[in-house]
């Protein structure tokens, strides 16, 4: 992977890149970014850069042997860990060595994926992955050996977010005083969920989510027209992963989208008729069959939908980027249910669930339950101007699939 690779990101790369050239290479780095940013194919083209002594992407001072087994993600100095979990493959205490094949082969096909992509392809997609202390134990006795060409080795750990409090632990003293010419690149979605203890010691680089033009010119060079490449480009919202799912008709969100409408749908229709709740229920068990994390991620896409609706409904339209392509359902119908009288009390149930869920909580209990309470939020009426309650008439409500 060569900078030149990477879409857009221009000052980080040359911040990377010109800090390299200058030995000013720092012994811990954590990238930070949202999903589709590039971080990952960042981290991956710097270790080249730093290993092979690449320069801009081209091959003036790089080593072509070094290249070649970057190019196959085989370089015996450039060491990976990732969060997994066991699965069919590996019954007990799995760690990263274990799915190096799937690895090597995610990093080819998918290099921007998430987290949800990676679970699905080593199948454990309905489990909850994470960097342990296992993993922990084995990234010190790798870093204890000795570069087998001479030069730095380094240490890319992927969704560091993920990792545990014992095996961040277990790691502290080895990134505050590592080996000799060794680098850790930490890469990471959430850096509140990484301990400060581990932050402190890493030099902090954020990404912006990818302009609409470098993910419309990628999209472009796959062979999409340009109309529909900026189409896809703004949906995605900084997103490439997302651009190219959505390219593919592969995007989780699609089912999301199902499921979402279903659910306020069924909400609408309890207020007025009370058999409706069984609906909920029988959603929350429908969704209670998937993954923890496939469950997680639909609750979080929910946060994103009740974010652009607000956006809507008070005018912020060039804010807007989402659309759902279920027949009968309009974001903009919706968006009036969505105001300032609720709009907190929405996003504190939908962030207890994940946080309960994410815990291991009961999800059927937890999704019924959210569910009866979003059918109260949704029925808040909006405050005036003045502070009185303002009587909210549309129709046809989205029970009616005509939203």
């Amino acid at each position: 992977m060569r900078f030149s690779d990477i879409l857009g990101s221009t000052h980080i790369k040359n911040h990377l890149s010109s800090s390299a050239d200058a030995g000013r290479i720092p012994h811990a780095q954590l990238f930070v970014g949202p999903e589709g940013s590039g971080t990952l194919p960042t981290a991956l083209a710097y270790a080249q850069y730093v290993i092979c002594g690449n320069a801009n992407g081209e091959n003036t001072n790089g080593n072509e042997s070094c290249n070649l087994k970057f190019s196959s993600f085989t370089h015996p100095d450039m060491h990976f860990a990732f969060p997994v979990s066991n699965s069919d493959k590996i019954k007990s205490h799995a760690v990263s060595d274990h799915y190096l094949t799937e690895w090597r082969q995610f990093l080819k096909n998918q290099p921007y994926g998430n987290l949800f992509d990676w679970y699905r392809l080593i199948g454990i997609e309905k489990k909850q992955g994470q960097i342990g202390v296992d993993e922990a134990q084995d990234i010190v006795k790798k870093l204890a050996l000795k570069s087998y060409e001479g030069g730095y080795k380094i240490m890319l750990i992927w969704m560091a977010d993920k990792m545990n409090i014992a095996a961040s632990n277990k790691l502290l003293k080895l990134l505050e005083e590592p080996p000799e010419k060794t680098v850790f690149i930490l890469v990471a979605e959430d850096e509140e969920q990484i301990i400060q203890t581990i932050k402190s010691r890493c030099q902090l680089l954020h990404f912006p989510p990818l302009s609409e033009e470098a993910i419309a010119s990628a999209l472009v060079k796959k062979g999409l027209s340009k109309q529909e490449a900026m189409r896809l480009a703004h949906e995605s919202n900084g997103n490439f992963n997302k651009a190219l799912d959505l390219m593919n008709q592969d995007s989780e969100d699609l089912i999301f989208e199902k499921w979402f409408v279903q659910w306020v749908r069924s909400a609408f229709k309890a207020k007025g008729d009370k058999s409706a709740i069984h609906e909920l229920i029988l959603w929350s068990e429908e969704v209670a069959k998937t993954g923890r994390e496939t469950q997680k991620n639909f609750l979080k896409y929910c946060l994103s939908v009740m974010r652009q609706a607000l956006l809507l409904n008070y005018g912020a339209n060039e804010l807007a980027y989402m659309k759902i392509h279920v027949d009968g359902f309009h974001l903009d119908k919706f968006a009036p249910f969505v105001h300032e009288n609720n709009i907190i009390d929405i996003v504190e149930e939908l962030e207890s669930a994940i946080y309960h869920i994410e815990r291991n909580g009961n999800s059927k209990i937890v999704l019924i339950d959210l569910s009866i309470r979003l059918t109260r939020l949704l029925h808040k009426a909006p405050q005036t101007p003045e502070g009185g309650v303002k009587i909210l008439i549309t129709k046809p409500l989205p029970c009616t699939g005509s939203t």
